[in-house]
């Protein structure tokens, strides 16, 4: 008769876990003959990190309404028990939700304003003559 005990169910769960992880994350062919430089590599770096500001504002969304909820489930403690609840932890929780939800729109906001090297060449800036008078 077989026996398991939680731990083993556990450490099972655990193992199927990880196997199925790293089985969706391998790659779907593996070429071993292939020499591949430090160009290949840092254009695999890039692409893979190419939506990383993409899932960082999506995070900086959730993590907002998250806390801006958590805020006022705070403020709503602090309304039945004045005396248990502060307001400041409810009133902390909102700053800290607005200010997430709205970082993404302030880093958008200062890269238009500051704009990136691909809208302004080397060639535009040599241009421009400075005189000092």
């Amino acid at each position: 008769m077989l026996k398991l005990t939680s731990q083993k169910l556990n450490r099972l769960g655990a193992t199927t876990g990880a196997a199925f992880t790293m089985g969706m994350m391998a790659p779907g062919t593996a070429n071993a003959t292939s020499t591949t430089g430090f160009n290949q590599i840092a254009s695999n770096i890039v692409g893979g990190i190419s939506n990383l500001p993409g899932l960082l504002t999506a995070l900086a969304y959730m993590m907002g309404l998250l806390f801006a909820v958590l805020g006022v489930l705070k403020i709503k403690d602090h309304v039945e028990n004045p005396s248990q609840t502060q307001l400041k932890d409810g009133a902390i929780r909102l700053a800290v939700g607005g200010a997430l939800f709205t970082l993404p729109i302030v880093i958008n906001s200062m890269q238009e304003l500051i704009g990136d090297e691909s809208q302004v060449g080397t060639k535009s800036l040599n241009a421009v003559k400075f005189e000092v008078n």
